[in-house]
């Protein structure tokens, strides 16, 4: 896959201006459909492509940021449409359950925030999503922080490979590393809310004997 997308964007260098910025919507808008691809590393390169003057800057934020919220979007459509059966063992089999029933937990806990994050939850974008229209959360505030979301990150990463120029495939490498400790984090969070349900439970359990 990066081996494609290496090929992609040594040729989106090449290409007419239009067509990059068709480019750059249609990959901001599949990564959140289509996880494995890896949309901010082309947003990213336009960084790079604004700095030697080939994209304007306003242009690529707007089309990266409206990508990405259509694509957040068309889950949480689908998330709203298939509800609890997304979770039945024949559907959805590339979708870990388990982390649906996670970010279940975290939309109890903090609601929107969850959805404001997104963006800078690598690897849990496509699940936030889904599992915030399985809850049917309003879809107009949902579509609003998700924007919000995608627009200070992409903002951000554009930005960066802009600043660093040709040495932009250093900010990609710096985005994984970064999504793997997101990554455990959140692992290490879920871990951590369902050690915390367990000793909950056995207290209540043991309140509940009645003394000898």
């Amino acid at each position: 896959m990066e081996g494609l997308f290496a090929d992609l964007i040594e040729w989106m260098a090449e290409i007419p201006v239009l067509w990059a910025y068709v480019f750059i919507i249609v990959i901001a808008y599949g990564e959140n459909v289509v996880p494995p691809i890896p949309g901010d590393l082309v947003v990213v390169f336009a960084g790079y492509l604004i700095g030697i003057g080939k994209l304007n800057f306003v242009v690529v934020v707007l089309l990266a940021t409206v990508g990405g919220a259509a694509g957040f979007m068309t889950m949480y459509a689908l998330g709203a449409r298939l509800g609890q059966a997304i979770l039945a063992p024949d559907r959805l089999r590339w979708l870990p359950k388990q982390y649906v029933f996670k970010t279940q937990a975290w939309l109890q806990r903090w609601g929107y925030g969850v959805v404001a994050a997104n963006r800078f939850l690598s690897g849990a974008r496509s699940i936030i999503s889904l599992t915030v229209g399985m809850a049917r959360m309003n879809a107009w505030r949902t579509a609003a922080f998700a924007t919000c979301s995608a627009l200070l990150w992409n903002g951000l990463i554009i930005a960066a490979g802009y600043k660093v120029g040709e040495h932009w495939a250093v900010v990609s490498v710096y985005l994984r590393r970064y999504g793997q400790v997101v990554l455990g984090l959140l692992v290490l969070i879920a871990v951590i809310q369902g050690v915390r349900a367990y000793r909950a439970r056995q207290r209540a359990r043991g309140e509940e004997r009645p003394a000898d």
